[in-house]
């Protein structure tokens, strides 16, 4: 299941189902599980961990130094991939930037061609990130988003579960859980499709919009917003809304814009 031409480190623990392809490089003490499929000319440098059932596609690099000025390079830091995992062609992600720190990466997420994560991303479970999407450093994204191509992220923000974000897009705020972003930091609404498809029922949803409405679109900055949502009682997922906005990084939330501008 080793192609010949393949280059394997001693140190590196590969399970006999993985398949390794041709001119595969893995430099260093990874471990490799079950059933996983190591493409053509991909290469996985220093300690990574992958889980099973997880591809990595054709020249992707995993485990690449940090694009980090002070980093130094005798730091020991790596990858952790979790399992069923589809990694496409020329994907790049970087190793932590701190002495035992990891980039993680869920289960079951699918990252298309030339998508980036940098240093010490965490990347949940079951997300989607279309081409070319770039992460930087410090990243953490929640569960079932979806990613559009090109979309761009400034270093140390969140994105929450369920949402959706436009590709071409910039962001150096934080977005919310089930919500949808587009453009340079702008909010438009919830992921309403995203959270039908993905199981929420109709009084679930009913409720986030609530909330929704009163935390972003009845004129009041966040803060008032906030103290005002909690004059009501709120359950399951719109709690969970609620207690992202209220816990935000230094960045900030983006905010909301609706309606139609003059350039849509």
């Amino acid at each position: 299941m080793i192609h010949p031409t393949a280059l394997i480190h001693p140190s590196a623990q590969i399970d006999p189902s993985v398949e390794v392809g041709p001119y595969v490089i893995i430099d260093g003490a990874a471990e490799i599980a079950a059933d996983c499929r190591i493409e053509a000319h991909a290469q996985i440098v220093g300690q990574v961990q992958i889980g099973a059932g997880t591809v990595i596609g054709r020249a992707a690099i995993i485990g690449g130094e940090p694009q980090d000025l002070g980093f130094k390079r005798e730091t020991l830091s790596g990858v952790s991939i979790g399992a069923g995992n589809v990694i496409r062609e020329q994907v790049t992600i970087h190793r932590g930037s701190k002495e035992g720190s990891l980039t993680r990466v869920g289960d079951g997420n699918f990252l298309m061609a030339g998508a980036h994560l940098a240093h010490d991303v965490v990347l949940g479970n079951k997300n989607i990130l279309a081409n070319a999407c770039l992460l930087a450093g410090h990243i953490t994204v929640g569960n079932n988003t979806f990613i559009g191509g090109g979309a761009v992220f400034h270093q140390f923000i969140r994105i929450g579960d369920s949402c959706v974000i436009q590709g071409n897009g910039g962001f150096g705020k934080d977005i919310p859980h089930f919500c949808a972003a587009q453009r340079i930091n702008r909010i438009t609404g919830l992921n309403v499709i995203g959270l039908r498809r993905q199981g929420f029922n109709a009084e679930q949803r009913a409720e986030m919009k609530r909330l929704f409405h009163l935390l972003f679109c009845d004129g009041k900055n966040l803060s008032q917003a906030i103290a005002a949502a909690h004059e009501h009682t709120w359950e399951g997922p719109a709690l969970r809304l609620l207690e992202f906005v209220e816990a935000p990084t230094k960045r900030g939330i983006c905010p909301w814009r609706g309606g139609l501008d003059g350039d849509d």
